[in-house]
């Protein structure tokens, strides 16, 4: 079986792809990845067999990135989708149709934003998988916001009568034979029924690029430790949340050290017990840690939870109120306002997941969903069963 992946240029997005593509691999199938190809080599393996598709969507990603790290609520939603998402699709169409043509897939996986994949598929009569990285598109994002739903769903129409794709209303984000969802009911929310083709297979964990060094032998036996990080694409925006970290840090110094993922320049002088570098390699620190703090981000969230971990979340935009909010109602961490989190807020908030036994326990009965919901070999049964 020839399975093609499309992705956008984006880590999260990725990354569940690496882990379900190796262990196709594993099985003897074919793999490739269709998207941005400078962007995907630096996420991908090195042996990956990238097809490009969409080099220069929106003018540059560094570019787009600039622009886009200040926006928050409705006007950030607005730029993903006018400056990012449908630029995207246009820019990756021409692509991934040529490398449907080259590469002669028997299935292809969609991410939810790379549009262009399930354009081009229903075009060319190819069955294929939605990849649900996030988990936020399935829990109904506007039902509070109605005119946001239906300016989104304009964006999406103007999308497909664009390229001349199926019928009026179909909705390139939701494949109706197989959706791959990278999380489980208890934390998406039990209480949602979905079809029988939403398979949740959990997080699927894979090769990443190489680590970045790490001071291990600094990591403090005596204090409980705990992670701070916002991701790859929002650390230039927490200049203030970070003033409010190495308060947080000063306050609990005698019991807690804290490990910081944030650039020099944004943060300063650092107390001695207090780790500082701009990347950390996650996945090997995670198993030495007793809590994360993060911004909300899908991949981090899922990340900490797999090891049992409780989550103090300062969401800043996009998807992260959504997973915060999954966060919370699964009891599982505490979230807090970005933008006006004071030192004694983050304090408290650290004081309560680490001291009080229901986050962890939460933490600890999503880990155990996770472990039981198969990740990348459960989502390699079904995508094998869908050719």
């Amino acid at each position: 079986m020839r399975v093609l992946f499309t992705v956008p240029p984006l880590a999260g997005h990725v990354n569940p792809t690496v882990a379900v593509g190796a262990e196709l691999a594993a099985r003897g199938h074919d793999i490739a990845w269709a998207g941005p190809s400078a962007a995907l080599a630096r996420m991908l393996p090195a042996q990956a067999r990238i097809l490009p598709a969409g080099e220069e969507a929106g003018g540059g990603y560094t570019a787009l990135h600039a622009r886009w790290r200040d926006l928050r609520g409705v006007a950030a939603l607005r730029f993903l989708w006018e400056e990012a998402l449908v630029p995207l699709a246009r820019a990756m169409v021409p692509g991934v149709a040529d490398a449907v043509r080259a590469f002669e897939p028997d299935v292809l996986v969609a991410d939810q934003q790379a549009l262009a994949g399930p354009l081009v598929a229903e075009r060319l009569g190819i069955p294929w998988a939605t990849s649900a990285s996030t988990s936020a598109e399935l829990t109904r994002p506007f039902a509070d916001f109605p005119k946001v739903g239906e300016w989104v769903a304009e964006q999406i129409g103007g999308l497909v009568a664009e390229f001349g794709a199926v019928s009026s209303g179909w909705d390139p984000r939701f494949s109706d034979r197989l959706v791959l969802v990278f999380s489980t009911p208890e934390l998406v929310g039990p209480a949602q029924v979905f079809p029988p083709h939403y398979a949740f297979v959990g997080p699927a964990f894979g090769a990443r690029p190489a680590a970045p060094a790490f001071p291990w032998q600094r990591l403090d036996p005596a204090r409980r430790r705990v992670l701070v990080s916002l991701g790859t694409l929002n650390q230039e925006a927490g200049g203030r949340f970070y003033r409010a970290v190495l308060g947080a840090a000063e306050h609990l110094a005698e019991d807690v050290q804290l490990v910081l993922a944030a650039p020099a320049a944004l943060i300063g002088s650092v107390p001695d017990h207090l780790l500082s570098q701009e990347r950390v390699p996650q996945l090997e620190l995670l198993p030495h840690l007793d809590a994360v703090v993060c911004h909300g981000g899908h991949n981090t969230v899922c990340e900490a939870l797999a090891f049992g971990l409780p989550l103090v979340v300062a969401p800043i935009r996009d998807d992260q109120p959504i997973v915060a909010r999954q966060v919370v109602d699964a009891g599982a961490g505490v979230r807090l306002r970005f933008g006006r989190t004071r030192a004694e807020e983050l304090r408290d908030a650290l004081t309560a997941v680490l001291d009080e036994p229901g986050p962890r326990r939460s933490a600890r009965r999503i880990q155990a969903s996770f472990a039981a919901a198969g990740g990348a070999a459960a989502a390699a049964d079904r995508l094998e069963k869908l050719r």
